[in-house]
């Protein structure tokens, strides 16, 4: 089987260096070495270059990990050759990439969406005009920051989904550079459709008077989200941005992926995949209450709707980083039981460790990442760090192999067929016993529901994560 026909990611395999859980360890302290160091330069407001301001260190977050997915996913790594890939040392390479990858996404901010955008189409993607008006410097910068990172937070979504869930259809056969020039432009155009009709609005009623010739003054989703902040649409978009990468890794693309028409495949993957995120979305809104009380338009912080929608996608982010690292650095384990049950189990095991992480961030980010005591502080945006830790799992994983716990070698012709298994499924079939299966996981599922609704007021009464 020709290996030139997958991409590098799918040619490959990591194959440990040591054995046990030593390569994971070892990965995983090199890791949190290079996360507090590199943040400690860029984004910590007690360092060096200072960018968690909140929003510009956001936007770099954004744009970086966009650019590592057109480099590993949508490019497959293209100009450099297959052969450079294989064949360079795993530091040289993961360098060479990071850094292309840092200069095409300067290319783009700067030369793009300040310089082009925001001199010839709209203001407020260009600091300087901004200035120029009148706004003070901080809310200016803020504000075009704020712009460009949504633009990211939606491309983050809808550029892996055209690979994940649309399996690069129609253009998967093109050769390198159109399929990936093709599939940028169609994603980047969608990301400003969705862009105009969620954040067009937002930005329009960050100035005073409201800009209603330009857009839509209250926005429309006042009606339905109890808020006229945009953050309602960054918390469904995080959710979409999520469950992406959830059904791409733990869940191995189960369950649409037993579907065997391609175009239904593609269609129920895409659409799918935000029909979870949706339902997640609400009923992270909806745990708040729970834990909480009931939302309060008109109030402040941790009380307003629009913090908590903001605050769905900064929960939903924090189930993302044990989701890739078990997917990454623990073989996405357990692997021993049938496809459902392994889906299931991961998901719960993930779900809890997210869990985890909350609680252990918001317990101790004001101690060591400069960030500030509080759930709602307009300082705290847990989302930020996260998603620095989690470009740097890429670089780990996509730019280096997996250096120095692992090393890539070429998957044999049976495990590539078990890259088209992953894609089109023939190890789940139709059985009785999968239906009383699935009328049992209905029945938990249910059941589960009911248990944390229970429970989390209780949480509320009973348990402080924050004094």
């Amino acid at each position: 089987m020709d290996h030139s026909s997958f991409s590098y990611l799918e040619s490959r395999k990591l194959v440990k260096r040591w054995n046990g859980p030593i390569p994971a360890l070892v990965n995983t302290l090199l890791i949190a070495v290079f996360f507090y160091v590199t943040w400690w330069i860029f984004q910590d407001p007690r360092g060096m270059m200072r960018m968690y301001t909140p929003y510009v260190g956001y936007m770099v977050c954004r744009w970086l990990l966009i650019l590592f997915i057109w480099v590993a996913y949508i490019f497959d790594y293209w100009p450099f050759k297959r052969s450079w890939l294989e064949k360079t040392h795993p530091l040289i390479k993961g360098s060479v990439l990071t850094l292309f990858s840092v200069a095409a996404m300067v290319l783009l901010i700067k030369g793009f969406f300040v310089d082009i955008l925001g001199n010839f189409g709209i203001a407020y993607f260009d600091p300087d005009r901004l200035i120029d008006m009148g706004i003070s410097d901080f809310y200016a910068i803020e504000y075009a920051a704020e712009a460009i990172m949504m633009f990211a937070a939606i491309a983050s979504w809808l550029s892996p989904s055209w690979v994940v869930a649309c399996e690069n259809a129609p253009w998967g056969k093109l050769k390198q550079p159109a399929r990936g020039i093709t599939i940028v432009l169609v994603t980047f155009f969608f990301s400003m459709i969705v862009y105009f009709l969620t954040m067009h609005s937002h930005m329009a009623i960050l100035f005073y008077p409201w800009q209603k010739f330009t857009a839509i003054c209250p926005p429309y989703w006042e009606s339905f989200a109890n808020t006229v902040s945009g953050n309602f649409h960054i918390a469904w978009i995080m959710c979409c941005t999520v469950v992406v990468w959830l059904y791409e890794t733990i869940w191995e693309r189960y369950p649409f992926n037993l579907i065997k028409t391609d175009w239904l495949r593609r269609t129920a993957s895409f659409f799918g995949i935000i029909g979870v995120a949706l339902a997640l979305c609400y009923f992270l809104f909806y745990a708040q209450d729970l834990v909480w009380g009931e939302t309060i338009r008109g109030t402040r912080r941790l009380m307003a709707p629009d913090w908590r929608w903001l605050h769905v996608g900064e929960m939903a982010i924090f189930w993302l980083v044990p989701t890739l690292y078990l997917n990454f650095y623990c073989g996405n384990w357990p692997n021993k039981f049938s496809r459902p049950v392994n889906v299931c189990l991961r998901t719960l095991l993930t779900a809890v460790m997210a869990v985890v992480v909350y609680v252990i961030y918001y317990k101790t980010s004001h101690l060591f990442l400069g960030t500030q005591k509080g759930f709602s502080h307009p300082q705290q945006f847990p989302m930020i760090p996260m998603i620095w830790l989690i470009n740097i799992f890429l670089i780990n994983v996509w730019f280096m192999d997996g250096w120095p716990g692992w090393k890539a070698e070429r998957k044999t012709e049976a495990e590539l067929r078990e890259v088209e298994e992953e894609i089109v499924a023939s190890d789940v079939k139709w059985t009785s016993a999968l239906a009383k299966g699935l009328a049992v996981g209905l029945a938990c599922g249910v059941g589960l529901y009911w248990l944390m609704i229970t429970v989390l007021p209780w949480v509320g009464e009973n348990i402080t994560i924050i004094k």
